[in-house]
């Protein structure tokens, strides 16, 4: 099997289109039809539903098609790398990242580190859940993973046993909502059981919503919100915290400006403010010259919240 035949496939399953594929493929059709007759007889199933218009993948062509994304990205990332070293050249670190940490702590965090400069962030990782960072450094699709992280015990769900970390930075998770008339806050926890909160929310086994989740249950006196939406990223619900739909813990950072504008305020006193950190990731098993230097000179002194 070539990996053309891969290239192919994927052309195919986008356009649903023999001749528009062979077009992008810069191949004849009859070429192209041949290539993908081939493949499904190195495969042994029928990948693709000719009967339909437009195309249409069998439940095998599916099922290969992920394998097939997959295993492309995989052999580009390798020649990416193969090229770098034959051309001399150093090789750059990827760090993943939410797009939040991307955009609130990592500018503050290269102005602290040696060599900035080598750090590559990988923008496909900004829509990750959290076990996908620890899967992609495990595979090497990346060098490091910067994510957050909560300081007091939590039941999470992911296998970091293959990863070392270093605690680069301090973080809190905040109660937030939008002012009334009057500037206070439109909602105050803990609210009550006739009253309850609008609440916006993370899922409740990602990181961020295990981790507010684990912190409402230690405080003595119980909050009473009403979940309105489920969210896993900080900025999507920060954006309908703003327009008024409810109340949700966010990292400071991200909301540091909104909170000196008044576009937002506090909805509980810091007793409700979920303690993070933000952590470093590298597996155990990954190691390149530039990367180990690097790990060796990583501040161990946290970035505090600001």
């Amino acid at each position: 099997m070539e990996i053309r035949w891969l290239e192919d496939f994927i052309a195919l399953a986008r356009t649903r289109h023999f001749s528009r594929a062979a077009d992008e493929q810069n191949v004849t059709q009859p070429t192209f039809s041949r290539r993908i007759k081939l493949l499904e007889e190195e495969m042994g199933a029928t990948l693709i539903n000719r009967q339909t218009l437009p195309l249409s993948l069998t439940p095998a062509g599916k099922e290969f098609l992920a394998l097939s994304e997959e295993v492309t990205e995989r052999v580009r990332l390798t020649r990416d790398r193969v090229r770098e070293i034959s051309a001399g050249q150093q090789r750059r670190i990827m760090l993943a990242a939410p797009q939040s940490v991307l955009a609130h702590f990592l500018p503050q965090w290269l102005c602290v580190i040696d060599q900035p400069s080598r750090i590559q962030p990988y923008l496909r990782a900004t829509g990750w859940t959290a076990s996908e960072y620890f899967q992609a450094l495990g595979r090497g699709e990346c060098d490091l993973a910067l994510c957050y992280w909560p300081r007091e015990r939590c039941e999470l769900d992911l296998d970091t046993s293959a990863c070392n970390y270093r605690v680069i930075g301090h973080e809190r998770m905040i109660a937030v909502t939008t002012p009334d008339a009057q500037g206070k806050p439109s909602a105050m926890l803990p609210g009550s059981r006739s009253q309850p909160i609008a609440w916006l929310t993370y899922p409740k086994r990602s990181l961020l919503g295990s981790a507010v989740k684990a912190h409402l249950s230690r405080l003595a006196q119980a909050a009473h919100l009403t979940v309105q939406s489920e969210n896993s990223y900080a900025a999507s619900i920060k954006e309908l915290v703003l327009l008024g739909y409810g109340m949700s813990w966010l990292p400071e950072r991200t909301i540091k400006a909104e909170l000196e504008s008044g576009q937002l305020v506090r909805a509980g006193d810091p007793r409700w403010d979920v303690p993070m950190e933000l952590r470093l990731y590298r597996h155990q098993n990954q190691h390149h010259a530039g990367l180990d230097a690097f790990w060796a000179t990583v501040p161990s002194l946290p970035i505090p919240c600001p």
